[in-house]
C-alpha cells in the first residue's frame, strides 16, 4: 500500500528512512506550537484552543501534502505572517482577530483560484527577485525586532523610540542564552535545535523560580473559542484589500521558494529545473490556509525546515504524513505549551530572523536601481511594524526608481500596476 501511494522504490528510500526523516522534520519545526499561540494569544484569542488550532493545522496540511502531492515537505502556520496577523492587523490597525481570520480565509480563496490557473505562473515571474529576496529579509527583521522586545532587551522610548530594557534583569539574560544555544546547536547539526533550546531556557527559568511549573500532558483544550470564528463579511471591507493581498503575497511565494528550494535538495526537480505536480502543491497550501483560518490560526504554509527531513533522506509524502501523525500527538502537550514563558520563545524568533535576513546577500549589489527598493522594503516592514507596508513601498519604490533611470522597459506590468495601486491607497485610504 505504501509503495502505490509513496512509490517508495520509484524515489530510492525505504520506510524506515521516511519516518526518521519525518520525525527530523517534525523535531525543527515543533517550536511552532509553542510559539503560535503564544503570539496569537496577544489579540486576545484563547492560547489553548490556537495552540489545538496549531496542531490540528499542521496535521491537516502535513498530511495533505503528503498524500495528494507526495512530496516531503511539512506544513504549519508560518513565522513571520503570525507576528503580523497579531501586531500588525489586529494590534497594529485595530482590526478583531476574528476579521483578521476572515482576511486569512479569502487570501486562500484567491490562492486557491490562482493556483489552478496559468495566473500563477506569471505572477510568480512578475516580481523581481530582489524585491522577492527583500520581502523575505524583511520578515525576518520584523520577527527581530519584536523576538527582542518580548526577551525585553529592547523597550520602547519616548525620545528614540526603543531603547536598551533592563539588562540584568532575568528574561533577558535566559533570552539571550536561549539564543546562543540556538545557535551553537544548529551549528553542530543537532535536530530540533530551536525546541531543545526552548525547553532549556524554560527549566533553567523554572529551576531560578523566575517561571511557575506545571505539568505536561493533558487531554487537548477546547478548540471552541476559535473553531469557525473568522468573520469573513468584516474582512471585505475595501480598506482590508491591502492585508488580504499581504497575506497572499506573503504566502504564494513563501510556499513557491519553499517548494522549489526543498525539491531541489531532495532531487525531485525535472531536467528543465521546474517543480512536477506543483499545481497539487499550491492547491495544498492554499487550501491549508482556509482550513488553518477555520480552525483558528494566522496562515498555514511550507517550511523551509522541511529540508532537514530531506537531509535525513526524505524523499515522499510518507515523510509528511509522518510529521502529520507527530503534530496530533503533541496534542497531549498542551500543559506544556502553556508553561512556556515568552523569554524562552523569544530567542526562537530571533533565530528564526538570521535564517530569513540572509535573503538580503542574494540582491543584485551593484544596481542601485535593484538594491535601493529591496533595502526600503526590508526595512520598512520593522519601522512600520507591517509586512503589507513594505510591500507596498517596495513595489513604489520599485517602479519609480526604473522610471526616473530611464529603465521603465524593465518594470512588469504586473509590478506597475501594483504600485500605482498602492500610490492611490495611500493617498486616499491611509496605511
Amino acid at each position: 500500500m505504501l509503495e502505490q501511494l509513496f512509490g517508495l522504490g520509484q524515489h530510492n528510500t525505504t520506510l524506515r528512512r521516511e519516518i526518521l526523516a519525518g520525525a527530523t522534520t517534525f523535531l525543527t519545526m515543533a517550536y511552532i506550537i509553542f510559539v503560535n499561540p503564544q503570539i496569537l494569544a496577544a489579540t486576545g484569542m484563547d492560547q489553548g484552543s490556537v495552540f489545538v488550532a496549531t496542531c490540528l493545522a499542521a496535521a491537516f496540511g502535513s498530511a495533505f501534502m503528503g498524500l495528494y502531492a507526495n512530496y516531503p515537505v511539512a506544513l504549519a502556520p508560518g513565522m513571520g505572517l503570525n507576528a503580523y496577523f497579531t501586531y500588525g492587523v489586529v494590534l497594529g490597525m485595530g482590526h478583531s482577530w476574528q476579521v483578521a481570520l476572515g482576511a486569512v480565509f479569502l487570501s486562500g480563496v484567491i490562492f486557491f483560484a490562482i493556483s489552478v490557473t496559468p495566473v500563477r505562473e506569471w505572477i510568480v515571474n512578475a516580481i523581481p527577485m530582489s524585491l522577492k529576496m527583500a520581502i523575505s529579509a524583511g520578515i525576518g527583521l520584523f520577527l527581530g525586532i519584536i523576538g527582542l522586545q518580548a526577551a525585553g532587551i529592547i523597550v520602547d522610548h519616548p525620545a528614540t523610540l526603543v531603547t536598551l530594557g533592563d539588562l540584568a534583569a532575568w528574561p533577558p539574560i535566559l533570552a539571550a542564552i536561549g539564543f546562543v544555544l540556538m545557535a551553537a546547536l544548529d551549528s553542530r547539526r543537532i535536530p530540533g535545535a530551536i525546541i531543545i533550546s526552548i525547553l532549556v531556557v524554560t527549566a533553567i527559568g523554572v529551576a531560578l523560580g523566575v517561571s511557575p511549573t506545571g505539568g505536561l500532558f493533558s487531554m487537548p483544550p477546547s478548540i471552541a473559542p476559535t473553531f469557525l470564528e473568522m468573520d469573513i463579511t468584516g474582512a471585505l471591507d475595501i480598506g482590508l484589500a491591502a492585508i488580504i493581498f499581504a497575506f497572499l503575497f506573503v504566502d504564494l511565494f513563501d510556499n513557491t521558494g519553499t517548494l522549489i528550494g526543498v525539491a531541489h535538495r531532495a532531487g525531485l526537480l525535472d531536467k528543465d529545473g521546474k517543480l512536477p505536480r506543483i499545481g497539487r502543491a499550491l492547491t495544498v497550501d492554499s487550501t491549508a490556509a482556509m482550513v488553518g483560518a477555520a480552525l483558528g490560526t494566522s496562515t498555514t504554509t511550507s517550511y523551509i525546515e522541511s529540508a532537514a527531513g530531506v537531509k535525513a533522506g526524505g524523499r515522499t509524502g510518507l515523510t509528511a504524513v509522518v510529521v502529520a501523525i507527530l503534530f496530533l500527538a503533541a496534542l497531549f502537550l498542551a500543559p506544556l505549551a502553556g508553561m512556556i514563558p515568552a523569554y524562552a520563545t523569544a530567542p526562537a524568533l530571533l533565530f528564526v530572523a538570521c535564517m530569513m535576513t540572509r535573503g538580503l546577500t542574494e540582491i543584485d549589489w551593484e544596481d542601485v536601481t535593484e538594491y535601493a527598493p529591496a533595502v526600503v522594503t526590508a526595512l520598512a516592514m520593522p519601522f512600520t511594524f507591517s509586512i503589507a507596508n513594505g510591500i507596498a513601498f517596495g513595489f513604489i519604490t520599485y517602479a519609480a526608481v526604473k522610471l526616473l533611470s530611464g529603465r521603465w522597459q524593465q518594470i512588469h506590468p504586473a509590478v506597475a500596476v501594483l504600485a500605482i495601486l498602492f500610490i492611490v491607497k495611500f493617498a486616499f485610504i491611509g496605511g
